[in-house]
């Protein structure tokens, strides 16, 4: 028996979740006063889900912003500030996936308190409350980035992600509607489930977990564990489509009372070399993390195991890995050398790696030795089955 740390915690996002509640769009701006939004969303995005552009027809006076697919880079972010300033817009509304909302909250950032973004992705500089309402609207069920207050931007010029993170970047209303997600092709609702999970089991093991993470990480755990495999299956199945779009904004939670961890610092570099998707990246490297951490928290990954319904008992924590390869194997999840991963780059991913700030919060340090051993346990597979 051992004392409850202390921690504290403080996430003030309304949220609303459940089917049909993106139309409360337009009432929530009214609700903020705000009478000219501006739309930062997913291109095509409107044209291909009809509740998203009928949400937006009951919004009047919206300046919109179309970001293309990928993840989001330096200059889309000071190329979405511009736009909002230029519009003297009152509110900004972030509509699709990770990438657009992180975009949406960088933009903000750096429209109200002068660019350039990367000056506060370097550090050092103070985070004023922002001074327009943020309202997110996630189209995807994977990062939770509508109840989260960090952003992962891409840097061009060094093929690293620069992330930053605060409590003003956090938006003030978060719409979850699961039937935005009825669509979602299989493999993006396979990467985009799969960081969900992710970011669950990231936060029961690294060392700022607390018993409110706690709590919530189980439940996404348990949520993802039934729901993940059956909504890449069948994507008309609608308990499992609502199941994932919790597990995601649960997901998004924990990470903010707790954090994520070494997989998202692997998975991040992988990004940045490779320009994949964020979701992508982190199926590609979280069993092999998972393996390592176990060692230094087996209690926690047990807990893991038992939440994922993995069957037997154990000690070490290798239920939960288990469980995950299995995940992975029944969604025919890529291995990294099929996804373009090359040995050639284990160098320079280790070292982008070791420089990402998750990896300091994992169980116990992680070596350099232990990074490329991950990546090559991952390069060594074959099929996944």
């Amino acid at each position: 028996m051992s004392a409850v740390p202390p921690f504290r915690n403080h996430l003030p996002v309304k949220i609303r979740f459940g089917e049909g509640v993106a139309a409360d769009l337009a009432g929530v701006l009214a609700e903020e006063g705000a009478t000219q939004p501006l739309i930062v969303i997913d291109e095509g995005l409107a044209g291909l889900v009809p509740r998203v552009a009928d949400a937006l027809a009951a919004v009047s006076g919206a300046t919109t912003f179309e970001k293309a697919p990928g993840e989001p880079t330096v200059a889309l972010v000071e190329r979405a500030a511009e736009a909002l300033a230029a519009a003297g817009c009152d509110a900004v509304v972030a509509i699709g996936g990770g990438s657009a909302m992180d975009t949406a909250k960088a933009a903000r950032l750096v429209a109200g308190q002068d660019g350039p973004y990367l000056r506060f992705a370097g550090g050092g500089v103070a985070y004023e409350p922002p001074q327009i309402p943020l309202v997110c609207v996630p189209t995807t069920a994977g990062t939770g980035s509508e109840v989260s207050g960090g952003a992962v931007i891409t840097d061009e010029a060094t093929h690293r992600k620069a992330g930053i993170a605060s409590p003003h970047l956090r938006a003030q209303h978060a719409l979850v509607d699961p039937a935005l997600t009825w669509g979602l092709p299989p493999a993006v609702t396979a990467h985009t489930g799969v960081d969900a999970l992710a970011q669950a089991i990231a936060a029961m093991v690294v060392k700022v977990r607390t018993p409110i993470g706690d709590g919530i990480a189980l439940e996404a755990i348990r949520l993802a564990g039934e729901a993940l495999v059956r909504a890449v299956r069948d994507g008309s199945d609608h308990d499992a489509r609502s199941q994932m779009a919790c597990a995601s904004l649960l997901g998004g939670l924990c990470m903010n009372i707790s954090d994520c961890g070494a997989e998202h610092s692997l998975a991040q570099a992988l990004g940045g070399r490779y320009g994949m998707p964020h979701g992508l990246t982190i199926g590609l490297v979280l069993a092999e993390t998972m393996d390592r951490d176990r060692a230094h928290v087996p209690e926690q990954f047990e807990r893991i195991a038992d939440a994922l319904g993995e069957p037997g008992s154990g000690s070490d924590g290798a239920r939960a890995v288990q469980a995950v390869r299995r995940i992975l194997a029944e969604l025919e999840f890529p291995t990294p050398a099929a996804a373009g991963v090359s040995a050639g780059d284990l160098e320079e991913l280790t070292g982008a790696a070791l420089e990402d700030y998750f990896i300091s919060v994992a169980p116990a340090p992680w070596s350099p030795a232990e990074v490329r051993a991950a990546y090559e346990q991952g390069l060594a597979l074959g099929d996944r089955r």
